[in-house]
């Protein structure tokens, strides 16, 4: 009878922590992902399908979208790209692409499969500013060496070379670059 009871009371439990998995990230700078990312870029997307690409540690099949895509940049990544695969559900982090559409697609290199998914830096090309475009081809691989660091309350931050990331949408405009003296501090120049 209490292994009942105790079975009953934990069912709930479980039924939250099932829950929980839905798809959470950290707000990251756009050059923090595209320094952290295996591989970054310009692609027109060519085609989908669903993969199914063996089991994972828990003995579940993975089931992921398979995009082709046609390469217009490589900004950093493996030669003869022409596929990214994602998570065949938006509650698993996987992102939806249009086929035909040109992105910005950065993302990890998993068991030999390139990864995307909603943390990492993946944008339709026509929704990256100027700046972004010029960090990608530029200024975000010179400040890769550099910390960003997020700040939502003062003071944060005491590193020499690092930027400090107020919580505004205005910085996601800026590059974090490395100067001569190796401090680091953010670019915002289109010249």
């Amino acid at each position: 009878m209490k292994g009942l009871v105790l079975t009953l009371l934990l069912l709930p439990l479980l039924g939250l922590q099932e829950g929980a998995r839905a798809c959470s990230c950290i707000p990251m700078h756009p050059q923090q992902m595209f320094c952290q990312a295996h591989f970054a870029i310009r692609a027109t997307v060519v085609g989908k399908t669903g993969v199914t690409t063996g089991r994972n540690i828990t003995d579940f099949v993975v089931n992921k979208i398979k995009y082709d895509v046609k390469l217009i940049k490589m900004f950093k990544g493996p030669e003869n790209l022409n596929a990214v695969y994602t998570a065949s559900s938006f509650a698993a982090c996987g992102v939806n692409l249009i086929v035909g559409r040109q992105y910005f697609i950065s993302g990890q290199d998993w068991d030999g499969f390139l990864q995307v998914d909603q943390c990492g830096f993946v944008r339709p090309w026509s929704d990256l500013s100027a700046m972004q475009r010029k960090g990608l081809s530029q200024t975000y691989k010179t400040g890769c060496n550099c910390k960003i660091t997020r700040c939502t309350s003062i003071p944060c931050g005491s590193g020499f070379s690092e930027c400090l990331w107020p919580d505004s949408l205005m910085f996601q405009n800026f590059a974090c670059v490395e100067k001569n003296d190796g401090s680091c501090a953010w670019f915002s120049g289109l010249a």
